[in-house]
């Protein structure tokens, strides 16, 4: 009986480790997340306000 309280204990711990890594992992996956929101945000502005035309990948440069 002693062992088997030992090893809950274990678990216990162990669960409570991953609890505390998890809720870390997911306040910082919300701060990137609004990170990379006002950084789309910056680029879109940025593009309205820059050329005023939509960018296609393919496009060849004005040069060509």
């Amino acid at each position: 009986m002693e062992h088997l309280e030992e090893q809950m204990a274990h678990l216990l711990r162990a669960v409570d480790d991953l609890s505390d890594i998890v809720a870390r992992q997911q306040d910082e996956i919300d701060h990137l997340n609004r990170r990379v929101e006002m950084l789309m945000r910056r680029e879109g502005e940025r593009d309205a306000s820059g050329s005023g035309g939509i960018v296609v990948g393919d496009e060849r440069p004005p040069h060509y």
